[in-house]
């Protein structure tokens, strides 16, 4: 585990010092994720944010958070749309000098962990995994929420066998019991549930401090020189999540998004309908970016020097955070 994070940390210092993201005159290229239904989708689908930004937005779809990391690392990528905080933070961490820009979404039931249905383990026997083996896609969201539930109910790390694969793979393994319990979000995490239980739920995990939320990110040097390019950009996001939230897009909107995820109908409405989109003046509060997202940040990557995953932790994440862009947007 520690070797794969490690590894992926050094290319991104290496990919730092080779080449500066910087994003043409005309076009930026954004990283997002398949299977994993938001509102933005649908203003990504309408060309909001094309005539927004006034140049064209290109779109690429990534399986994992620490993927985008290394394509906003090497400058191929200038935005990524709800990147999960730990593969952030393993970035950061690492010497990548990118920020967030806004939370994108909250889901503390759309992240979790399945033990295959055969083994009959709950929260209860949850000891009875010490030496399985799990997928685990390493530097994620899902990862932190795996060290952490491992914690909780003490099973050595070292008794597990820890696997690496995105979550798509994760739950094909499981479905063939290759692997004794699987960890993911998103639609991999739906395929997962076919074959298991969970140990804890959402309300669960939230009451254990684990909070599960990813973000907007970007290089600091992107975002320093076109702070009206992001804003902008966010602008248009918090319209989108605006218009879901307050119910005005219904089903129309719904089916946008759902085509736009690459799921059917029914998978992203249960998707979404775990997924919370706080409002600008929320973010831009105390419990968001104000303060206890660095504070939150700075937790992700202590867990992660302790579960050796990483070798060190920032003394301080507040750098990291850079609400400049979306009080910009506030304003528009």
């Amino acid at each position: 585990m520690k070797k794969t994070i490690t590894g992926f940390a050094a290319g991104v210092a290496m990919a730092i010092s080779a080449q500066a993201a910087m994003a043409d005159d005309h076009e930026i290229t954004v990283g997002y994720f398949l299977e994993w239904p938001m509102p933005m989708m649908a203003a990504k689908a309408s060309g909001a944010y094309d005539e927004a930004l006034g140049m064209k937005v290109n779109w690429v779809s990534f399986e994992t958070g620490t993927a985008m990391s290394a394509a906003m690392a090497s400058g191929d990528v200038q935005l990524s749309v709800s990147q999960g905080v730990p593969p952030f933070v393993v970035a950061a961490s690492g010497g990548q000098d990118i920020q967030v820009v806004d939370v994108a979404v909250s889901y503390s039931d759309n992240d979790n962990c399945i033990v295959h249905a055969d083994l009959e383990i709950d929260k209860d026997s949850a000891g009875e995994l010490a030496g399985k083996k799990v997928a685990v896609p390493l530097g994620t969201a899902a990862h932190y929420g795996f060290l952490r539930q491992m914690d909780h109910f003490g099973i050595d790390l070292a008794s597990l066998q820890i696997v690496d694969m995105p979550p798509p793979e994760g739950a094909n393994a499981l479905s063939q019991k290759a692997v004794d319990f699987a960890c993911g979000y998103g639609g991999g995490l739906t395929s997962m549930r076919e074959h298991g239980n969970q140990l804890l739920s959402g309300a669960e995990k939230e009451e254990l401090g684990i909070l599960v939320f990813d973000v907007t990110t970007g290089p600091a040097s992107f975002i320093a020189e076109n702070g009206d390019v992001v804003a902008k950009f966010l602008a248009v996001t918090a319209a989108a999540n605006e218009k879901w939230n307050s119910g005005e897009g219904g089903d129309e909107m719904l089916a946008v998004i759902a085509e736009q995820s690459g799921m059917d109908l029914d998978a992203a409405k249960s998707a979404i309908s775990t997924m919370k989109f706080p409002s600008v003046e929320d973010q831009l509060s105390e419990k968001w970016l104000g303060g206890n997202a660095a504070t939150f940040m700075k937790g992700v990557a202590d867990v992660f020097v302790e579960a050796g995953s990483i070798d060190g932790a920032l003394d301080s994440y507040e750098d990291a955070v850079n609400a400049g862009p979306l009080q910009a947007a506030s304003e528009m």
